[in-house]
């Protein structure tokens, strides 16, 4: 009998992540898969990536549109109620066998809410890894809700065990956003800075900098610092506009005041071909994206990782930390762009995910009893 899966996403990053593993999902004989579609896939300023769901030919099964403005932790909450409801009255009346969940948004928490209030087995991925913001805790939550868990790493499978999640019920995975990387690296370093308009001998940073919620009222000051401190090494920047998480508005505003000055070419949204391509051809990723942490260094891109937001993740010998600190950054990055590109390798997988991600939501045993959730010790 074929076992229904259904993805929930809401946001570019989640979805490229997982693209690789949903195709391979769907293309397995004994998988049924469909999507849950929210949060800013449906808002035109955030590029309607929704789009991008149905251009790859993914069944979506429904569609529920959040408020995303005033960009406040008070509406992160609130659409998390939304969301809650809206979900449970999708799945109570249309059962899928399992609810399948990446990382630590609001998404996926109100998914993991209203799946284990309705008996649904759920399955996490990219559980137990550490970062030190609010995204930490939501994780966290996330996994003791989750009742299956496909890991990055053979630490973060330790640490859900130390949190009391069952061994048995821990897979090591790899992350499913190495998948694919380097097949979709098409677009040279030339046709990428033409695009743009930029000089294809000077330095090129890729920036993706999110706000943290327990720092929203520095977002702005933040943005601004980074971006002085690419001018101030002669770099171009290629600009991707943040997720929509309170302090994002301040820092949209900053990028869009800079965008067209000093080499700084501003983006809603890249596809993922494009997206990986930049990653793979700029001189410096800088920000505080997971992409940097996780994916850049399958490449051996030499990435400047900014203040808390990725704190305490496991790290690849590709990245740099430095603190909210103009001097501390401009350093960094002469080191950077003097050491150049590292070898290629990569603590979180090998690129193999979809294949053993689709096999096992395909034989795993979903007994009764699976429901029933205590802590291992």
């Amino acid at each position: 009998m074929t076992r229904r899966i259904c993805y929930v996403t809401g946001t570019r990053a989640d979805f490229g992540l997982m693209l690789t593993s949903l195709q391979a999902i769907q293309a397995h004989p004994d998988l049924d898969l469909d999507l849950v579609v929210t949060g800013m896939h449906l808002s035109a300023a955030h590029g309607h990536t929704v789009q991008e769901i149905r251009d790859a030919g993914l069944s979506i099964r429904a569609e529920f549109p959040v408020q995303l403005d005033p960009a406040t932790g008070a509406t992160m909450a609130r659409n998390l109620g939304r969301m809650v409801m809206a979900f449970v009255d999708e799945w109570d009346k249309d059962r899928p066998d399992l609810v399948l969940l990446l990382g630590d948004r609001g998404e996926m928490l109100a998914g993991a809410i209203a799946a284990i209030h309705l008996n649904l087995p759920v399955v996490h991925v990219h559980g137990g890894e550490r970062s030190g913001t609010v995204d930490e805790p939501i994780r966290h939550a996330i996994s003791k809700l989750s009742h299956l868990h496909f890991v990055a790493t053979a630490a973060s499978r330790e640490r859900l065990i130390r949190m009391g999640e069952c061994p048995d019920a821990i897979w090591i995975t790899g992350a499913p956003g190495l998948d694919g990387l380097t097949q979709l690296t098409t677009l040279p370093r030339d046709a990428l800075c033409k695009e743009q308009g930029l000089d294809t001998q000077r330095p090129v940073a890729l920036m993706v900098f999110h706000p943290v919620l327990q720092e929203a009222s520095q977002a702005a000051d933040a943005a601004s610092m980074i971006l002085d401190s690419l001018r101030d090494q002669g770099i171009q920047v290629v600009a991707l506009m943040p997720n929509s998480d309170s302090g994002s508005g301040a820092i949209r505003e900053v990028l869009l005041q800079r965008n067209g000055q000093h080499g700084v070419r501003v983006l809603t949204h890249l596809v993922r071909q494009r997206f990986v391509s930049w990653m793979a051809q700029c001189d410096v990723m800088i920000g505080n994206s997971s992409a940097g942490i996780i994916e850049a260094a399958t490449f051996g891109t030499p990435v400047l990782n900014i203040g808390s937001r990725q704190n305490l993740r496991e790290r690849n010998a590709n990245t740099v930390d430095a603190p909210l600190e103009r001097n501390a950054m401009l350093q960094a990055l002469q080191a950077l762009l003097e050491k150049g590109r590292l070898p290629h390798s990569n603590v979180y997988g090998d690129g193999k995910t979809a294949a053993r991600m689709a096999n096992l939501l395909a034989s795993l045993r979903l007994p009764p009893e699976l429901l029933m959730k205590t802590n291992a010790y």
